[in-house]
């Protein structure tokens, strides 16, 4: 009886292993209904429909959540609609498939520059630096977003800062 039930269990730990056929697909095998959605949302997007273009490249994740140019491109649209701290999420979620993909990297190192986040944007200056050896375009970009969000912080800082005061010379005549 004991023997029945140790080769009922066992079998039915064989019938659920996994096989060959089971296997993961590589990293970079995007489903192609995925592929077709990103397609339609960049068109979207370059028509300047960004709203059509995120509803595009939601879908396309929802069809391959592995989909990282869908999430990449969903967070350039979130840059482009104003909203940095989601294209900063955005990002990261694309960092966390591939960390080194230098769009993501200095995207969201452009999204930081554009909250304020000078420091953070500077490391991921440097990572970007590591990655690209020669003249990269993307880390181009990210040296004069982070310029420009230092001297965006200047100009605010001097607008902050109190004005002195001309005091004007009073003579006393009796």
């Amino acid at each position: 009886m004991r023997v029945s039930f140790l080769a009922l269990g066992a079998g039915i730990v064989l019938a659920s292993m996994p096989v060959a056929s089971d296997a993961q697909r590589a990293d970079n095998d995007i489903l192609p209904r995925s592929t077709l959605l990103q397609k339609q949302g960049e068109e979207a997007q370059h028509a300047g429909n960004l709203d059509a273009a995120v509803d595009f490249y939601e879908s396309a994740l929802a069809a391959d959540p592995r989909n990282r140019s869908a999430i990449i491109a969903m967070a350039q649209v979130a840059r482009a609609q104003g909203l940095p701290g989601k294209a900063i999420g955005l990002y990261r979620e694309a960092l966390l498939l591939e960390p080194n993909d230098l769009v993501a990297l200095t995207g969201q190192g452009e999204a930081l520059a554009d909250k304020g986040a000078l420091e953070l944007a500077r490391e991921k200056l440097a990572a970007a630096q590591r990655l690209c050896k020669d003249k990269c375009p993307q880390v181009a970009a990210l040296e004069k977003a982070i310029a420009t969000g230092a001297t965006k912080r200047v100009v605010a800082a001097e607008a902050i800062a109190p004005k002195p005061v001309a005091t004007v010379g009073t003579t006393s005549q009796n």
